[in-house]
């Protein structure tokens, strides 16, 4: 069965209210009465003793004595009787008599303790009556006492009518908590509908989903979580959808590159079989051949180590390594590559400037970015430089190419992203992979990398590595 969050909300609310609105009601009612009755039976006690202290101060005008309380006491409707240690009367013209008490109320009295019974309505014949009775001690020893009676039909009745009153106080109460309480239910109820609502649209697909969210209460702070999460799912599905285009990009660029050689090949292949290539081509055929298988296999290389890299499968042989050393290496090896370009390579390092890593590792990050530079550089010069910090061996590959534009730095570092999204074909790093594998590999040596590039005015790479101690 279906109960509705607002009527769990609302009756909650009404049975709380009810329930305290009863209690404190009653606690009211027994309290109040409890007050008049205590009221009276002190009155009661402020005459007895009153009565009693003048009959004894004047003993001899005892009766003078009983006649002037009588009639005072006669207009507050108050009654009272003498009585001796016997149970003899020694004044009943109001009928009281002493045989309504109890034994244990009588032994209590004897005892000297005053006995207060409230609203009797049994021992009189009558209403309720709310009597008192006081010992009369005489050097300690119990020789009689007063009782004092008073009808209780006044403070019923005053009683009956705050009751009354308290009932109305209640009925106006409960009307109000209830309109208050269905307002406060519907109020809340129209927070989670909201954030029902935002659900059911980010579940169909919508991620553009906002509610209003504060911070003064649980529901707020679901609110403020519930659009970070929306925020964060947006970021993810943009981000999915940033990658799928990259890997549609890049399964494009794969098709283009690897038909490229792979329809060279195939052809190559298909004539020298059928001699349809001339005597005289056929070295230059195979030659052809053979670069572009090598071709092939760069390209797969590229993905391997990549992937190698990212699964924390490559080790590292570290050692310390003369930097100038391998800086020329660099530059005899691409000079080629460079030339063909009219570029020019320049080597600045210090001799004693050393770098603790793996020999291997180290050519590739900076064939990788040297190439890059040469890639994207014509007519210009290109510097691989080299010097030491306080703790760190500083590599710097500097050109005055193209250069990137700033938006587009920290995109270089991704995967599949190329510079120049218009070229199908590059000699060098064709998918892009280049940069992102010179990146682990310089995270891997516990270095870091950071480009610095303007449009136009050429990049410059820095590289740092961890410095250890010279031979």
């Amino acid at each position: 069965m279906k109960f509705k969050y607002f009527y769990q909300q609302f009756f909650s609310h009404i049975s709380i209210i009810l329930v305290a609105f009863l209690l404190l009601s009653l606690l009211f009612a027994h309290y109040l009465e409890n007050l008049v009755y205590q009221n009276k039976a002190e009155e009661l006690i402020s005459y007895g003793k009153a009565i009693l202290a003048d009959i004894k101060s004047s003993p001899f005008s005892a009766n003078q004595i009983i006649n002037e309380y009588s009639s005072v006491l006669d207009a507050r409707k108050i009654n009272f009787s003498l009585f001796d240690q016997n149970r003899n009367y020694l004044t009943a013209r109001h009928g009281l008599v002493v045989n309504v008490l109890s034994e244990s109320e009588w032994k209590k009295v004897e005892n000297g303790h005053t006995l207060i019974v409230n609203a009797d309505f049994k021992r009189f014949g009558q209403e309720g009556v709310t009597f008192v009775v006081l010992p009369y001690l005489e050097n300690g020893e119990f020789i009689g006492g007063i009782i004092l009676a008073s009808s209780i039909s006044g403070s019923s009745d005053m009683i009956h009518q705050i009751n009354k009153i308290l009932m109305y106080t209640i009925l106006i109460a409960f009307a109000v908590s209830f309109l208050q309480s269905w307002f406060l239910s519907r109020i809340h109820v129209k927070r989670i509908k909201r954030l029902r609502e935002a659900t059911s649209l980010v579940s169909s697909g919508n991620y553009n989903v906002n509610v209003h969210s504060s911070n003064y209460d649980e529901i707020g702070e679901l609110a403020e979580d519930f659009n970070h999460m929306v925020h964060k799912i947006n970021a993810s599905m943009e981000e999915i959808e940033s990658l799928e285009n990259r890997r549609r990009q890049f399964m494009s660029d794969v098709s283009h590159e690897l038909r490229t050689p792979l329809t060279t090949i195939s052809g190559m292949i298909e004539g020298l079989k059928n001699n349809m290539i001339p005597e005289e081509d056929k070295e230059r055929g195979i030659s052809l051949v053979s670069q572009e298988a090598k071709r092939l296999i760069r390209l797969v290389n590229e993905n391997l180590d990549y992937d190698k890299i990212r699964s924390n499968q490559i080790r590292l042989f570290r050692e310390d390594i003369q930097l100038m050393e391998v800086l020329e290496i660099i530059q005899e090896q691409l000079s080629f590559q460079a030339e063909e370009r009219n570029n020019q390579i320049v080597v600045e390092s210090p001799p004693d400037v050393y770098v603790n890593a793996d020999y291997d590792r180290l050519l590739q990050i900076l064939l990788n970015i040297t190439k890059n530079s040469i890639q994207f550089t014509a007519d210009g010069t290109i510097w691989l430089r080299g010097r030491c910090e306080e703790n760190a061996a500083v590599i710097e590959v500097e050109d005055t190419g193209m250069g990137i534009d700033p938006s587009e730095v920290e995109n270089i570092w991704h995967r599949f992203y190329k510079a120049d999204i218009s070229r199908t074909s590059n000699p060098y790093g064709e998918f892009g992979l280049g940069l992102s594998i010179v990146k682990q590999l310089v995270l891997l040596h516990n270095g870091e990398i950071n480009v610095f590039s303007e449009k136009g005015k050429g990049t410059k790479f820095v590289i740092k590595f961890p410095r250890t101690e010279a031979f």
